[in-house]
Parts: C-alpha cells; structure tokens; sequence
C-alpha cells in the first residue's frame, strides 16, 4: 500500500484520522472539518504515540505495519464472533485478549499474537469441553459469557511467558540437537541499505554464514532463510522458520540514515510498550540482552541497547525471535569495521555466546565477553 506522512492529503488521511480518532489518539475537533483530509502535525504526533506503544518504527509514516496495527487495535472482545479460518484469519486486540484470558484460565493458545490460529482454536475446544459447552472451537456468545464468569486461576506471572521458559529448558544446557534459524535481511535484488562500497545483503549473509559455521561446529542444526540470491517476505521467512521446528529465530540486519553520526548497534524482540502487557516473548527478550551485551563487551560498537517490536518477522515466528541491527552503514566508523572479516567474526562469536548463555542456568551463566567459542567445539 502507498504510505502516508505529514503534509499528505486525501481520502485515506481522512480514514486514517477516523481510526486514531476512535482509538482515543486524535480528538475529533482538532482540526477544522474542512481539513481533515490533511494530514497535519496533530496527526503526526498522533500517529508517532500510537507507533511507540505497539512497538513499531516510530517514523510517523502510516505504512503496512502501522496501517494494520491501526486496523487492528479497534477491536474488543465481545466485538465479532471469532474462528478459525485457514485463509484469512481473524487478527486483532479482541484475539490477544481471548488468547491471554484462556492461558489465565489454564489453557495453552501458543503466543499472545492476536491472531486467531490452530493452537487458539484448540484452547477455546478444550476450555468448552471444561465447562460444559459445545466444543466447536468458535468463540461465541455463550463462550465469551463463560469466560467472563471464570476467574484467573493461572497466578505467578504472565503464563505464556513461562509455558516459554519451560520450553527453553527442555533438554538442558548442550547447545547439541538445538535447531536454529538464522536470518540474513533483504538478498536477491533487495540489497537493503547501501553505503560505503558496502552492501546490507551482502554483509548479513556472510555473518549468516559465520555464525551458522560457529554454530554447526558445537552440534546445532542451523537452517539461513535465504540464499545469496533470494530475497523470501517477512511471511515466508516465519513460515519457514516454524516449518522447521526452530527454538530461536535470529534476523541479521544494518540501518543507515542521513545523519553520518548515528552508529552502533540494536537489538529487537517481540512486544510493545503497551500496558498491561498483553503481549510479548520473555526469552526473546532475554536472548536479545544477551547478544547486546556480548556485541559491546566483544566490540567497540555503541551499545544502543534493546527495545520491543511489533514488527510482523518477530510476530509471526512461533519461536524466540530476535533482530540485530550490527551497525550503520552510513557511519563512517561503522563501516570501516563492517568491512573486516576479523570484525564480523566477533560479531559471530557475539551471537553464539549469546546463544549458549540464554540456555546455561543462572547459576552456570558466564560473565559477558567470557565465553569462549573455540573451548566449547573441543
């Protein structure tokens, strides 16, 4: 779809507005009637507060990731009869909230994602089963009725971020038998940003390809989500990734922008600035600490931390998933190291001391930059 951005004008403003309008974003009468095609700098502030609470780029630009969060957020529960449908699923805030109200009752819907899939359509099955209702899956009246009648009888924290930490700790600390997927952005034709002779696709596969080695070395199985010249959707990489079963998903990119001085590195997990939460993954939020804090305690790269994102890789990846920004291209300093092998091998070993430490427990957790890869593969 096309984007729109302030000083844009027309009918899809006008539709955009009356969204951030009924979502409480935008007060009606703050822009004469006669403008409210414009998309004014009361817009673009709506639209910026509304991107940083669902965790997307806050750029004030309503693309298709802030287009569909939009469309999204105006459902309740209660709303529409929800099911599962193979085509078109049904996705929305009504979604999450049926997802987080079963896993407080006891019943596993997989991740808060708000989308309506197979393992949801399992959870409303079994919870009619429980409580004497015709078990088809479909959340009608008479579900939705008794799931506001029932309290939470889940307590301890949120519990799709435990049913994951149990998942993590099946099979202990031996990184042996773990399956991994890796994810080098943008390929083919998509070369992503460019700077500095230097090319984002080109630069992300061959670390794919170093960390995959680092990896398979210590008994991973680890599968790229592209080739050196195929560039697969968002969607198709999380298909792939959960066709195959993976543990983590792990998406390797670099940013450039206009301004020379931005540099350093980031790093991304599913989830939101919402509150409550109702949404999230704790281990991808966990890993993506880890593998921060091993990029700066291995490199001279500036640590920019971690932060939340609702982006659609993170969300439709039924695993961990995280995405490292390793630098700007942009950035003179920045692309100098980016262009040394001998830097993209520490950024490698970054990552898979990461990997190993999320599974170690806590009191087996080596201090940051401490791990060392070539002691594990002997």
């Amino acid at each position: 779809m096309q984007s729109f951005r302030r000083g844009d004008r027309g009918p899809a403003v006008a539709e955009i507005r009356a969204k951030l309008e009924r979502l409480g974003r935008l007060e009606p009468g703050e822009t004469a009637s006669h403008d409210r095609e414009l998309f004014d700098p009361q817009t673009d502030h709506a639209v910026r507060g509304f991107q940083q609470e669902r965790g997307l780029r806050i750029d004030g630009v309503v693309g298709p990731e802030t287009y569909r969060a939009l469309d999204e957020a105006h459902w309740r529960l209660g709303d529409r009869l929800l099911s599962f449908a193979v085509s078109r699923p049904f996705v929305g805030d009504d979604v999450a909230t049926l997802q987080e109200r079963l896993l407080e009752l006891g019943f596993d819907p997989g991740r808060c994602d708000g989308i309506f899939g197979r393992a949801t359509e399992a959870a409303v099955t079994e919870f009619q089963r429980n409580v004497g209702l015709s078990p088809d899956g479909t959340l009608g009246p008479g579900t939705l009725r008794a799931l506001e009648q029932l309290r939470r009888t889940v307590t301890g924290g949120s519990p799709s971020d435990r049913r994951e930490e149990e998942r993590l700790r099946r099979g202990g600390a031996a990184l042996a038998g773990r399956v991994v997927v890796l994810d080098p952005g943008h390929g083919g034709e998509d070369e992503g940003v460019a700077d500095h002779d230097l090319r984002e696709a080109d630069i992300v596969f061959d670390l794919a390809t170093r960390i995959e080695g680092r990896l398979g070395a210590l008994g991973v199985t680890t599968y790229l989500t592209r080739s050196a010249d195929t560039c697969p959707d968002d969607s198709e990489r999380a298909r792939f990734a959960n066709q195959m079963n993976a543990e983590l998903f792990i998406s390797l990119h670099l940013d450039a922008v206009s301004d020379p001085n931005a540099s350093g590195s980031a790093c991304y997990f599913y989830g939101s600035n919402r509150e409550p939460r109702v949404a999230g993954s704790l281990v991808g939020e966990r890993l993506s600490d880890l593998i921060s804090r091993e990029v700066a305690g291995r490199t001279d790269l500036i640590d920019g931390r971690t932060h939340p994102k609702s982006w659609t890789l993170l969300r439709l990846t039924r695993m961990p998933a995280v995405r490292l920004e390793a630098g700007y291209l942009s950035n003179p300093g920045d692309a100098v190291r980016l262009a040394s092998p001998e830097f993209r091998d520490a950024l490698a070993e970054a990552v898979v001391a990461a990997v190993q430490r999320l599974y170690l427990p806590e009191h087996l957790d080596i201090p940051t930059g401490q791990v060392s890869i070539a002691a594990m593969t002997i």
